[in-house]
């Protein structure tokens, strides 16, 4: 850690020793983002796990394993467990997954809008002969 990061002060994203790249990498997935919507249209409530997997199509159960233990870990997702067998685990939006939301929508709703003109991109790129 560097003496920067031990004062609490923002990272470098250009710095290559910074973990903020690493964090970008976590937070900007699919997966994460779907994830991250879910938990925050449920408020305060929490979700169970097989809940979770029903409202994000396509997420395989191990997927939404990884993507649930990295949220819990960052401190963005609270977990628990219920003792019963098998056992039931809930998952709701900490307080500081909660600021991760409104940059998440934005993001999500520019994709939403700019993936026509996206595709129309990668189409022309595709027919292009020169070099990229």
């Amino acid at each position: 850690m560097t003496s920067r990061q031990a004062r609490g002060l923002r990272g470098d994203l250009f710095d290559p020793q910074c973990p903020t790249r690493r964090l970008l990498d976590r937070i900007g997935t699919k997966w994460t983002s779907m994830v991250v919507k879910v938990l925050g249209e449920a408020g305060s409530e929490e979700i169970r796990f097989a809940d979770l997997r029903r409202q994000i199509p396509g997420v395989s159960q191990k997927m939404l394993s990884v993507t649930l233990r990295s949220l819990t870990r960052d401190g963005l997702v609270a977990r628990r467990v219920e003792p019963t067998v098998p056992p039931k685990v809930h998952y709701r939006l900490t307080d500081l997954g909660r600021s991760l939301e409104t940059p998440l929508a934005a993001l999500r709703d520019w994709a939403e809008t700019n993936m026509a003109a996206i595709d129309l991109a990668n189409s022309t790129a595709e027919t292009d002969d020169g070099p990229a």
